[in-house]
């Protein structure tokens, strides 16, 4: 049996992404006067991607 590296287990579940999508755009519209929150903003969107 050779010896194969085994597979990683993912951090993060299906539900986590959702979390994390919903914490983002309050996180968002908290900071919407702040140039940083058009990165939050993508970061959303990416996350509406994945989960």
């Amino acid at each position: 049996m050779p010896n194969e590296p085994q597979r990683s287990r993912a951090v993060f579940s299906t539900e986590d992404f959702s979390l994390m999508k919903e914490a983002v755009a309050d996180y968002v519209r908290r900071i919407a006067d702040d140039p940083r929150s058009v990165k939050f903003s993508n970061l959303y969107h990416r996350l509406g991607r994945l989960g």
